[in-house]
Parts: C-alpha cells; structure tokens; sequence
C-alpha cells in the first residue's frame, strides 16, 4: 500500500546504516573477499553478514525463517 505523497512503483527506503573504518591484515581481507565471492556476495555484505551471525549466535539465537545460513 503507497503512502500518501510515494508511488507505489518505488521501493522502500533502506534502513539507515552507519559507516565505519575497519582496519585488517591484507590476508585476512583477501581470505574474506574470496569467501564472499564464493557466497555471491559483496565484501561489504559478506562482512555484515558474518557480524550478524556472530551477534545472532552470542544472543542464542536462532536464524530468522528464510535466512540463508549458508557459508
């Protein structure tokens, strides 16, 4: 359902996200970039992913339905 003033043709707007600089060893970057292009992901994505997961499992959490826990 469109919102007054928005086409309902146009996605809604992404969560905020907050940038920061995240200092790593050349070979643990490139460990990481292959493990994300081997998961079709972006380094980014991949990155936000892994935290994710790790705060997910700190928590006990389990996935939400239809989250991939692929890796």
């Amino acid at each position: 359902m469109a919102t007054r003033g928005s086409k309902a043709s146009e996605p809604p707007e992404p969560p905020e996200r907050k940038p920061f600089l995240l200092r790593v060893s050349p070979e643990l970057m490139a460990e990481l970039r292959e493990w994300a292009n081997q998961d079709l992901r972006s380094l980014n994505a991949h990155i936000e992913f892994l935290l994710r997961e790790a705060v997910r499992q700190r928590r006990g959490d389990r996935p939400a339905r239809g989250e991939s826990t692929r890796r």
